[in-house]
């Protein structure tokens, strides 16, 4: 089930909304679980299966970590048998196929003939094992306390708005937000306002850039005049942020209504003037997970500058494979890891010195050809297509006719739009407009919006892959 479909808007979330608030609050913690294990379970019920066992074994884990009291050692091994399961968890459904398919050619050759089945990516897992994950670090580390009430716990992990594709929420971040379960009007009225700029976002844009984006990164790389290998690749960049903090703003509102604070996932990431500063601002949860669980950890820049590059790309490296079992999304990782190790070896100095639109212009092109990487099929047709971008393609410019059928003038202003909108100024502008304009127009966009969405064909957000 996703938050655009027919069956949420139009369904689950007004039963939703009579059953949660008709509850008592003692109740509604269990209403919210139970509604969320069920839009878990809507398009693959086999999937609760795994996530609820992680709960359960994450559950028992935390209370006895907690129980361990100064025998470290015991938190310790508990801690360890904790995460090598919500990691075997992940690889084993994630990965297990990439790996087969890289080994498989060199085992066989050896002698070894197995073939291991392919299995189904149960949706959001690299998000809520992440989340499990950090709980039980924290727990360890002694800056949460571990939760006792095991519905509770469950619907930490499960909670709706952010299950599928994020934000990564912290335990800590909402830990008293679970016991509260009063209903808040100025909250439902915000959430509200909030899950309709997210729905604007998926429908009006990032869905508009995809029509377009599809049909560029479909057709053989050869035939792509240089021009559409720009136009695609900047159409993308638009379609990625809009789709993600889409879903990010919607899942903030959701859980806004519900009484729930989830922290920002975004803050206009293509206005940065360094790689640096894209990472403190693009999918923030997801970075500063990394930072806090792994490149902290690892000794962060605390053991000398050659650490720290090391550091900083095994953090990227596992960035990437996060994202994706292929390829092209290793690369992507490395090459952001590149990016930054660079910056830290002395570039950061020379892109500080740099008007601030030129050091933007350096990081929207770094991120640009980034974006190819990450959404090209495989790591061949992402060099084809970077090389037509930089060193023109024989195709004419006017032979792309494939293409010129899905550039609409409104597609185009939508391009226009977005671009602008993913720059504080326009954030800025708009809160000088009237608070009855802005409200009435939110009502417009959110009506235009939501009919869009029930009647619009399937398009999922890119971030369920993952």
């Amino acid at each position: 089930m996703v938050f655009t479909s027919a069956v949420f808007l139009g369904l689950f979330l007004p039963a939703m909304f009579a059953v949660y608030f008709l509850a008592n609050n003692s109740a509604r913690p269990y209403v919210l679980l139970s509604f969320s294990l069920l839009f878990y379970a809507w398009g693959e019920p086999s999937a609760v299966v795994t996530m609820v066992a992680l709960m359960v074994v994450n559950y028992v884990l935390a209370r006895a970590i907690a129980a361990s009291g100064e025998r470290r050692w015991l938190a310790k091994t508990l801690l360890t048998i904790g995460v090598a399961a919500d990691l075997g968890a992940l690889v084993a459904y994630k990965y297990l196929g990439f790996l087969a398919e890289n080994l498989l050619p060199v085992l066989k050759t050896a002698g070894f003939g197995y073939e291991i089945p392919k299995i189904a990516l149960p949706i959001g897992i690299s998000f809520y094992v992440f989340q499990i994950i950090s709980y039980i670090v924290d727990v360890y580390r002694g800056t949460v306390a571990v939760q006792r009430n095991p519905f509770k716990f469950m619907l930490y992990v499960s909670l709706f708005p952010q299950l599928i594709a994020g934000p990564i929420v912290r335990y800590a971040t909402i830990a008293q937000d679970i016991e509260n379960r009063t209903a808040n009007f100025d909250n439902i009225v915000a959430g509200i306002r909030r899950f309709a700029i997210g729905l604007a976002k998926k429908v009006l844009v990032a869905d508009a850039m995809a029509s377009m984006v599809d049909v560029i990164f479909a057709a053989p790389v050869e035939s792509i005049p240089c021009f559409y290998c720009w136009f695609g690749a900047i159409a993308y960049t638009i379609q990625i942020y809009f789709d993600f903090s889409g879903y990010s703003d919607m899942a903030i509102g959701l859980g806004r209504m519900f009484n729930f604070r989830f922290l920002e996932n975004f803050d206009h990431p293509y206005s940065s003037c360094s790689i640096q500063e894209f990472w403190r601002r693009w999918h923030i949860s997801l970075s500063t997970w990394f930072r806090d669980y792994l490149y902290i950890p690892l000794g962060g820049s605390r053991k000398g500058k050659l650490r720290t590059y090391v550091n900083l790309f095994i953090v990227f490296l596992l960035c990437g494979v996060w994202h994706g079992a292929a390829w092209n999304f290793v690369v992507w990782g490395v090459y952001h890891g590149i990016g930054l190790v660079v910056e830290r070896c002395g570039f950061r100095k020379v892109v500080d010195r740099m008007p601030r639109p030129l050091g933007n212009a350096y990081v929207l092109l770094f991120a640009i050809v980034g974006w190819v990487i990450f959404r090209a099929p495989d790591m061949g047709y992402a060099w084809s297509y970077i090389c037509n971008m930089f060193g023109g393609a024989t195709a004419a410019f006017t032979s792309f006719s494939a293409v010129l059928d899905f550039i609409a003038l409104d597609k185009l202003l939508l391009l226009v739009i977005g671009c602008v909108a993913s720059y504080p100024v326009f954030d800025a502008v708009t809160r000088r407009v009237p608070e009855t304009v802005r409200l009435a127009c939110g009502i417009v966009f959110f009506a235009i919006t939501y009919v869009l969405a029930i009647t619009s064909a399937y398009s999922p957000f890119i971030y369920f892959r993952f």
